[in-house]
C-alpha cells in the first residue's frame, strides 16, 4: 500500500542534480516543496514554474541555526514537513595525505554535519505529528571506499552510521529513515561543485587509474531516478537503505563478501583476544 495525500517536502541542494530532479518530480505531481540552496537566486526557475507550491529558501547547511530557521519558516508556510531530503553535498577528490585541514573540515561540515543539523531541525515537528520520512542521500560510496575519495567516504559512512541509529530511535514515533545510495549519475558532484586537493606526485599513478576508470563509465541521466524516489516516499514501509541504479548491488556484494572472508580468515586471532 502507498500513501495518497499531498506531501510537503524539505529538500536541501534543490538547485541542481538529484535534488532538483526530485524537487521537480514532487511539484509536478502536486506536492509542495521547501526548496533550499546556498544561492537562492538559483531557485528562481522553480518559483517561476510552480508558484506558491514551492518556497525557495537560502540555506547553508553548515550553519545549524540557519537550518533550524529554515525549517521554522517551512512550518510557518506549509504547516509541517512530511519528507525531509538531505541532499546537499559535494565531492572532495584527493589522496588522504593531500587533504588540508580546511578541506577536511568543510567536507564533513557539509556532507555529514549539514545533514545532522537539518535532521535535528525537522525531528521535533515530525515527532509531534507522529509521522515523517527522512531521506539521507548517501552513495555507493557510503558502502564501499575507493582511492582518492577518502574524506568524501568518511562523510558518507558517518551519515550512514548516525542514520541507522536514528532509524531505531524514531521508529516508535512514526518516523521513517531511508539511506538513499545512488550510483554514478550525471550530476555536478564531480564537476564544478567538486573540490580537488593539491596533488602529491607519489600518488599520480593511483590518481590516473581512478580517472581512467571513471572515464570508462557513461553517466546515467539523473532524471530516471524521479519515479523511484516518489515510490519510495509513498511506500507504507520504506526500507532503511535503497540503492539507485543497478551499478551498486554487485559492488556491495563483492565488498561484503570480502569483509566476511577477512573476518573469517582471522577469526582465530580475533578469538584469542577473548582471554
Amino acid at each position: 500500500m502507498t500513501t495518497q495525500h499531498t506531501l510537503t517536502w524539505f529538500v536541501t541542494g534543490s538547485s541542481r542534480g538529484l535534488g532538483n530532479v526530485w524537487t521537480r518530480a514532487a511539484l509536478r505531481r502536486g506536492d509542495r516543496v521547501v526548496a533550499t540552496a546556498r544561492d537562492v537566486s538559483a531557485l528562481k526557475p522553480l518559483a517561476d514554474e510552480f508558484g506558491d507550491a514551492v518556497l525557495p529558501l537560502s540555506l547553508d547547511v553548515t550553519h545549524r541555526e540557519a537550518a533550524f530557521a529554515a525549517v521554522a519558516r517551512a512550518v510557518e508556510r506549509f504547516g509541517g514537513i512530511d519528507v525531509a531530503v538531505n541532499n546537499a553535498g559535494y565531492g572532495l577528490f584527493g589522496a588522504v595525505e593531500e587533504v588540508t585541514e580546511a578541506q577536511a573540515r568543510q567536507q564533513l561540515e557539509t556532507n555529514l554535519l549539514g545533514a545532522l543539523w537539518v535532521t535535528q531541525a525537522v525531528l521535533p515537528g515530525m515527532r509531534e505529528r507522529g509521522r515523517g520520512h527522512i531521506l539521507q542521500v548517501s552513495s555507493i560510496g557510503g558502502v564501499a571506499a575507493f582511492p582518492m575519495l577518502g574524506l568524501y567516504h568518511a562523510s558518507k559512512w558517518g551519515l550512514e552510521a548516525f542514520s541507522e541509529s536514528l532509524a531505531q530511535e524514531v521508529a516508535s514515533h512514526g518516523i521513517r529513515v531511508t539511506i538513499v545510495e545512488p550510483g554514478p549519475y550525471g550530476t555536478d558532484w564531480s564537476g564544478s561543485s567538486a573540490v580537488h586537493t593539491e596533488p602529491i606526485p607519489a600518488y599520480d599513478d593511483v590518481r590516473e587509474a581512478r580517472r581512467a576508470g571513471a572515464a570508462g563509465r557513461t553517466p546515467i541521466d539523473p532524471e530516471v531516478t524521479a519515479e523511484a524516489v516518489l515510490a519510495l516516499v509513498d511506500a507504507e514501509r520504506p526500507p532503511l537503505r535503497l540503492f539507485l541504479g543497478g551499478f551498486c548491488l554487485p559492488i556491495a556484494e563483492r565488498v561484503y563478501a570480502g569483509r566476511l572472508d577477512t573476518w573469517r580468515e582471522w577469526r582465530s586471532l580475533s578469538e584469542s583476544a577473548d582471554g
